[in-house]
């Protein structure tokens, strides 16, 4: 398990964000103007053993949201509040953001221009191009970035990050709201949320909404062991400018960390741990065959992170299924390696 220094665990001590860090006033007034346009997903028991002993354990289902995960509740509050919508917009991501960002403008009816990378998986290159964005393609992160800076400059359009900004995280912090809302429904507030990071702006969002609902709640943050840039920047006391990436959960491969969503999390996210590659793959498998939910590396996170939360008895936690952009043969090459369980001998002797 791995902690962040103490700024993630005592809120006081992180940077004063108070400016740009939403209320919960604020919070229940996007969720309110981003309703009918967003769903609100569902949240459910697990139902099976979970192997969690007396844990009670839910699961926020967000990959059955509008462009399948997270991501269109920021892209859509940040086209939404656009002062200049004729301009249109720009975005740079190699999957979940890019499809998010073309949805909002579609709905908003903004132009929207999205920038991926030539590695991008074909599936979510089609869905893009499909919900009418235009395509450019680059090399690597430095030719992504380059390229961004030249169509807003260009067309003077407005960057929709896919993590950093007010409107983005004020995005995500409705599925706080609803996580928190959801949990009293069924029985109670949540004792422990677990958040999967990227770049940080879920975490930011989901964190800070929590914070103002349930203040006593635990919110546990995960990263690919291969990405872990979030906690390399709180051990650092800054976000980096450059994390080096290598791990199968392209969603959570963020290049870089921001100061607003790094602040937020320094400040709500109470600790954070690492997962390997192999654990994603096997919460994949699990989100299978127990919930039946074919589920990208990134979207298993959370659950891949559960052993490692200690001893969670009497304790309600939920985990987020933040998304999945994922199509059969990339389910397939993942999971598809695994080897099915055996059958008991005693069963086939009877």
């Amino acid at each position: 398990m791995s902690s962040p220094p103490d700024s993630a665990s005592s809120p006081h001590s992180a940077p004063s964000i108070d400016a740009d860090a939403p209320s919960l006033e604020r919070i229940r007034d996007v969720a309110q103007r981003l309703s009918g346009r967003v769903l609100r997903t569902p949240t459910v028991r697990w139902p099976t053993d979970h192997g969690s002993g007396a844990a009670e354990l839910l699961i926020k289902l967000e990959l059955l949201q509008r462009t399948g995960s997270f991501k269109a509740r920021g892209a859509l509050n940040t086209v939404e509040s656009l002062s200049d919508p004729q301009r249109g917009v720009v975005a740079f991501s190699a999957g979940n953001h890019a499809i998010a960002t073309a949805w909002a403008g579609r709905e908003l009816g903004v132009d929207v221009v999205v920038v991926m990378p030539r590695s991008a998986n074909p599936a979510r290159v089609r869905r893009v191009h499909e919900l009418g964005a235009t395509i450019e393609f680059g090399d690597d992160i430095a030719d992504l970035f380059g390229r961004v800076e030249r169509i807003q400059a260009r067309d003077g359009r407005a960057l929709v990050h896919p993590f950093e900004g007010v409107h983005t995280i004020e995005g995500t912090a409705t599925l706080g709201l609803e996580i928190v809302e959801d949990a009293i429904a069924l029985g109670g507030p949540p004792d422990v949320v677990v958040v999967p990071i990227g770049g940080g702006g879920l975490a930011a969002g989901v964190a800070r909404a929590v914070a103002h609902l349930a203040p006593e709640c635990r919110v546990v943050g995960v990263e690919p062991s291969g990405a872990d840039g979030m906690r390399q920047s709180l051990a650092a006391g800054a976000p980096l400018a450059t994390v080096q990436v290598n791990t199968i959960a392209d969603s959570l491969g963020a290049p870089m960390h921001r100061p607003l969503s790094y602040s937020l999390v320094a400040r709500h996210v109470h600790e954070i741990v690492t997962v390997d590659d192999a654990a994603m793959v096997a919460g994949m498998r699990r989100l299978f065959d127990e919930v039946k939910l074919a589920a990208e590396p990134a979207c298993a996170a959370s659950l891949a992170a559960l052993p490692m939360l200690g001893d969670l008895s009497g304790q309600r936690v939920v985990l987020i299924a933040c998304g999945s952009n994922i199509d059969a043969h990339g389910w397939a090459r993942h999971v598809g390696a695994l080897t099915p369980d055996p059958v008991p001998d005693e069963v086939i002797a009877r």
